[in-house]
């Protein structure tokens, strides 16, 4: 019988014989093209001996790595990228050490709902439990702070554990989801499948984005009579992508609305119908519309106690509505008499079909109006007190039109900042909110600036917080991107020492930072241009010139300790006990 060779064959059969084996590749490998399938343009990480082989594939590969200079660093940039540009943020991090940095982000990001994929490598799973070395069971660590985690113990089921990874964190309400690779999983052999599909069959996951019908007939049925209407918005309305469908909703059935902190943005600081931030910090307009309201419509928000105050005192003459995609908030902290289960997107877009506009809050939107103008935020500038950070926060504001992407850690500078900046585009606002993270504003205004290239992006920060990450200076001249980093440095740690004042009898135990830095200096051993400022004259030359700078700034803002924050509500007060109203 005669054989054909290869190139005759073909000619008989007029098609190309395949006589190669199918391709192998490692589990590095099928990482990698996973995450390309998953469109990954940018990896935040810090490479180690667990994960060398996926930095190896990684060298091979076009996906954008940004090394951070610390791993709590790499996974804040993520959590800044995720926050403005809605997509998933992804992180890697060797084992033990570089597994336990990232922690802190990990609480962050699951306090406030931010999506995350999260790469851990870990020792081979033959050494586990050994205590070998740089071994940390990051499994256990954060399985209380993350919607979901796994470890890869099959190279087989690397894509599915990916491809399921991300549709957890980016679905429903979104969050954390660790994965923790051990090395030999990076390194076996893994035979490429016909097809590599994305498609998720996860059963018992299954989020409700779709509302009750019943449930959105009684909610349209209580704002139809409603006197006293008023809408909560916090961030599941950013979530969803429902900034528009907000301003309608409220426009048609003319209900004033505030916002939570992380729902700031949800709605045009200028909107004549926005009572401003409520909470501890927030505007007496708004607080007290809380107290006084017929009906509350929680769009989005989880009732926390920074928000509610003493809840024997809260919301005590309200109907309350509460909309969220999480059923396990809804009647956590506030009992809820309508409860909806859903996209904040997709109810609104129910709610606006079924009712019909309400004719009865003109009263109401008039007293609020009134109150918006005899009870503003307030504060005492003068030359002698010196430069007061809400004058930096008004400068910035009118210098940047309130469009800016602003980032910040927790304290005083993130309580002023929410009350003196008015957004004017949603997904602009970039702070910790329910974990409170020092050291979170400024690098994920790095991740918030490579996530919109042209924007102007702001990182407002303590003199404390900025000290805790700030070796990520580095990326700003190695990327090439011109975050401007403004310290208001009060010398302290400012909500701390405001605690003190008010509550511990001015006893400054350990809150006052009289040694520090030369910021400018800092700035310059980085290569990057430094401001000094001292007064407020200084302020409105240099803080235009530094903000409309095409290149990265740092600006120290030298302004008065003593300033505190106000309005407030205590701890253990309710809403309607503020104090710090008007001007002494």
């Amino acid at each position: 019988m005669m054989k054909l060779t290869v190139e005759e064959a073909e000619q008989v059969y007029d098609e190309p014989i395949t006589t190669k084996a199918p391709r192998q590749l490692n589990g590095a490998d099928v990482f990698i093209e996973t995450l390309k399938k998953h469109q990954v343009e940018v990896i935040f990480g810090y490479p180690g001996g667990a994960v060398l082989p996926i930095y190896d594939a990684l060298y091979k590969n076009p996906i954008k790595h940004i090394l951070a200079r610390h791993e709590q660093g790499a996974i804040h940039a993520a959590e800044g990228y995720a926050r403005v540009s809605g997509k998933v943020g992804v992180v890697i991090a060797t084992s033990g050490p570089g597994a336990t940095n990232l922690v802190t982000g990990i609480a962050d990001a699951m306090m406030d709902s931010i999506p995350l994929v999260v790469f851990t490598g870990q020792v081979a799973t033959t050494v586990i439990g050994t205590d070998a070395f740089q071994e940390a069971d990051i499994i256990g660590i954060t399985q209380p702070i993350t919607k979901h985690n796994y470890q890869v113990k099959d190279v087989a089921d690397f894509p599915r554990i990916i491809n399921e990874a991300f549709h957890i964190a980016s679905t429903g309400r979104p969050g954390p989801v660790v994965v923790d690779i051990p090395k030999n999983m990076a390194t076996s052999l893994f035979v490429t499948p016909e097809e590599n599909s994305q498609e998720v069959n996860l059963p018992g996951y299954q989020p409700t984005t779709k509302p009750n019908f019943l449930q959105i007939q009684k909610a349209a049925q209580a704002i139809s009579t409603a006197k006293q209407p008023l809408i909560l918005a916090g961030a599941g309305v950013l979530f969803a992508k429902a900034t528009d469908e907000l301003a309608v909703f409220a426009e048609k059935y003319q209900i004033p609305i505030t916002n939570t902190l992380l729902g700031l943005g949800g709605i045009e600081g200028n909107h004549p119908l926005f009572l401003g931030m409520a909470g501890m910090h927030g505007t007496y307009t708004a607080n007290m519309a809380i107290q006084t309201c017929d009906l509350l419509i929680n769009v989005g928000a989880r009732f926390d106690d920074r928000l509610t105050g003493n809840l024997n005192y809260f919301a005590p003459n309200a109907k309350v509505v509460h909309i969220d995609i999480d059923p396990a908030e809804i009647g956590k902290n506030v009992p809820t008499e309508i409860p909806i289960v859903a996209d904040a997107k997709e109810a609104l877009e129910a709610l606006l079909v079924q009712g019909s506009p309400n004719g009865n809050t003109a009263a109401w939107l008039e007293s609020l109006n009134i109150s918006k103008e005899q009870y503003p935020f307030h504060y005492q500038a003068s030359e002698e007190r010196g430069l007061l950070p809400q004058q930096v926060l008004e400068l910035v504001h009118e210098y940047t039109n309130g469009d800016a992407v602003v980032t910040t850690d927790v304290g005083q500078h993130q309580m002023w900042t929410a009350q003196y900046y008015k957004f004017t585009q949603p997904h602009n606002w970039v702070t910790s909110g329910g974990l409170g993270t020092m050291g979170f504003g400024f690098p994920a205004a790095i991740g918030a600036q490579l996530a919109k290239p042209n924007a102007k992006v702001v990182s407002i920060v303590g003199d404390a917080g900025f000290q805790m990450t700030l070796q990520e200076l580095s990326l700003l001249q190695e990327l090439r991107i011109p975050v401007k980093v403004i310290i208001l440095n009060n010398q302290a740690l400012g909500m701390v020492r405001q605690w003190q004042e008010t509550f511990h009898g001015e006893r400054f135990s350990q809150s006052l930072i009289p040694v520090q830095p030369d910021f400018v200096k800092l700035a310059e051993a980085y290569d990057i241009k430094g401001y000094k400022i001292e007064t407020f004259e200084d302020a409105k030359v240099l803080l235009k010139e530094a903000l409309e700078s095409d290149e990265p700034v740092l600006i120290d803002c030298r302004v008065v300790q003593k300033e505190s924050v106000y309005p407030m509500v205590a701890p253990g007060k309710g809403l309607h006990e503020m104090i710090g109203v008007k001007p002494e």
